[in-house]
């Protein structure tokens, strides 16, 4: 990692270097957002471009899920890139199964106006027999299917508590969505839970001209936030 690292860590003294070489181990490795009280490397702005950098040689980015919280994740282009081999898809069964999990735990509850429109943090777990009956897939598949997600940290499970009922939630690796993934991602949930609403006909609309008129990408998005 030293090695790696040299060329940006040159002009540091010893303190500074191991502040940057902690942060750059707690943003990459932690489950849940960091502190930024906790890493100087991440309070002082000229430290954390430092550390910016030295996520950019590996592809990655940092993240702020909430303010003064921090963490890593890939960037735009990496993703992209990611995605677009299929070595890096989840089988089908595993992304309909996460997509029934962000429709019941994310989508209806914010569309009810109880939860918070950025957030991917639900107290509302789907039940798993709602996932049983919303899902095509045999009871054997469903849950390995969960299984394989929750190691992925794409989902994670919510024990019942008392007689309130448990299930299912985003896992910790959606802290790590930049700000263009979430909305993204917040897009696909919108066309995936309400295909004929004015807000995904505005979605089509935006992606339509972003293709022919890159130009008139942000006309369109005003118009789609004021339906």
């Amino acid at each position: 990692m030293s090695e790696l690292f040299e060329p940006l860590l040159r002009s540091y003294d010893e303190k500074r270097r191991s502040e940057l070489v902690a942060a750059y181990l707690a943003v990459e490795h932690a489950a849940e957002p960091v502190p930024e009280v906790r890493f100087p490397a991440l309070r002082e702005p000229a430290l954390r471009r430092t550390l910016e950098a030295m996520l950019g040689l590996s592809g990655r980015t940092l993240v702020r899920p909430a303010p003064k919280t921090w963490i890593s994740g890939y960037r735009d282009d990496v993703a992209a890139a990611l995605a677009a081999d299929p070595a890096c898809v989840p089988p089908v069964e595993e992304r309909a199964v996460l997509a029934l999990v962000l429709i019941h735990s994310v989508a209806i509850p914010r569309a009810t106006g109880l939860l918070a429109e950025d957030s991917w943090q639900s107290p509302y777990p789907t039940p798993l027999e709602e996932l049983r009956r919303r899902s095509q897939l045999p009871v054997g598949e469903l849950e390995a299917a969960l299984r394989r997600l929750r190691a992925a940290g794409l989902v994670a499970q919510v024990r019942a508590d008392g007689e309130e009922t448990g299930g299912y939630v985003p896992g910790p690796q959606f802290h790590r969505l930049t700000d263009a993934a979430r909305r993204r991602l917040q897009e696909e949930l919108i066309l995936a839970a309400g295909p004929d609403s004015p807000l995904a006909a505005a979605i089509r609309a935006r992606r339509r001209n972003r293709v022919h008129d890159p130009q008139a990408h942000d006309t369109v998005h005003a118009q789609g936030e004021t339906r």
